[in-house]
């Protein structure tokens, strides 16, 4: 928990490296709470959105930034998160290098 709240606090932080614990965990709680939030909401309000919406807008910022300080662990630039939008292929690849194990030593991004 205490790795998802340091993505949320370092949500304007493009710079430096993420580890796969930090991009890993950040994921996991991520994808609990919206099954928590969509959950709740469906009790409360089936036809509404509005909760996971927001909750989706929340994070929106501080995922995208993690996962460009993931790529960049690896020794990526972050645009190369953009291949997600090529279908199937990009997705997987993507998915591949946020698995991959990050350069041991000091790279280009820190």
């Amino acid at each position: 928990m205490n790795y998802y709240l340091k993505v949320l606090r370092s949500y304007k932080d493009f710079d430096g490296r993420s580890d796969r614990i930090e991009y890993w965990t950040f994921i996991f709680v991520n994808f609990a709470i919206s099954i928590a939030v969509a959950t709740v909401e469906q009790i409360v309000s089936p036809e509404s959105g509005i909760l996971s919406g927001l909750y989706t807008l929340f994070v929106f910022i501080p995922g995208v930034a993690v996962a460009i300080r993931r790529l960049h662990d690896t020794g990526k630039s972050g645009w190369i998160q953009l291949v997600i939008l090529i279908p199937l292929v990009g997705w997987i690849w993507f998915l591949v290098l946020m698995a991959k194990e990050g350069d041991p030593g000091i790279n280009q991004y820190g």
